[in-house]
C-alpha cells in the first residue's frame, strides 16, 4: 500500500533525524515510507543524521534499510564500506552529502583519522567546502583535537570561512574546546 506523505511530515522527519532518535522511531513506525524521502531542501533522514554526527540515529536508519553512501560510511567509521565504495566509484571522494558538505568533513566529525587517510590518498581535498563546511570546521566544532592536528599537518586551511563566516578557531572557542583553540591560535597572529 502506498501511503500519502505530506511534505510537512517529511520535513519534520528529516528535522528530527538531526537530533531526536525517539521522534525518528515514532514517526518511522507510523509512516515507514519516510525512510528515504527527501525534505524540500533536498536532504533525507540518513543525510541529516550523517552531517550532524548522530551515529545512533544513522545506525537506526541504516538498520531500517536507508542507503549507505560514502559520507555516512565515513562518519560512522565503516572503513570496509569506504574501501568498497572507493573501489567501485573512485570519484566518490568528490561526492558531497546534504548541504554540499564534502566527504572529508564526515571523516572529521566521525573523528576517524584512518578513514580521512583513505579519502586523502584517494584524492579527497582537505579544504573542500570552504564557504560551507570544511573538515577542519567539523573537527574543531566537534572537539576532535587529534583530527584537527592531522588536518593541519595535511595543509588544512585554518583561515577558511564556513557558511556563517566563521573560522575553525571561532567554532572551537564557541564550544569551549580550549585545547583546539590554543592549537589554532598561533595561525591567527598577523605580525
Amino acid at each position: 500500500m502506498n501511503e500519502f506523505l505530506s511534505q510537512d511530515t517529511i520535513n519534520n522527519f528529516v528535522v528530527a533525524a538531526h537530533h531526536d532518535l525517539p521522534k525518528v522511531k515514532e514517526m518511522l513506525a507510523a509512516h515507514t515510507g519516510l525512510l528515504n524521502e527527501s525534505a524540500e531542501w533536498f536532504e533525507s533522514g540518513i543525510q541529516a543524521a550523517a552531517h550532524t554526527g548522530q551515529r545512533e540515529i544513522a545506525q537506526y536508519l541504516l538498520d531500517q534499510g536507508a542507503p549507505l553512501d560514502i559520507c555516512t560510511a565515513a562518519m560512522m567509521g565503516f572503513g570496509d564500506d569506504v574501501d568498497a565504495i572507493l573501489k567501485d566509484e573512485p570519484e566518490a571522494t568528490q561526492y558531497t552529502g546534504a548541504h554540499d558538505i564534502p566527504t572529508m568533513f564526515f571523516a572529521a566529525i566521525g573523528n576517524n583519522i584512518p578513514i580521512a587517510e583513505k579519502l586523502l590518498n584517494a584524492g579527497a581535498n582537505v579544504n573542500a567546502g570552504e564557504g560551507g563546511n570544511t573538515a577542519l570546521h567539523g573537527a574543531a566544532g566537534s572537539g576532535h583535537l587529534e583530527m584537527v592536528r592531522w588536518l593541519l599537518a595535511h595543509d588544512a586551511n585554518p583561515y577558511a570561512l564556513d557558511y556563517n563566516g566563521k573560522m575553525p578557531i571561532d567554532l572551537a572557542e564557541s564550544e569551549n574546546f580550549t585545547e583546539i583553540a590554543d592549537l589554532l591560535r598561533p595561525y591567527m597572529k598577523t605580525d
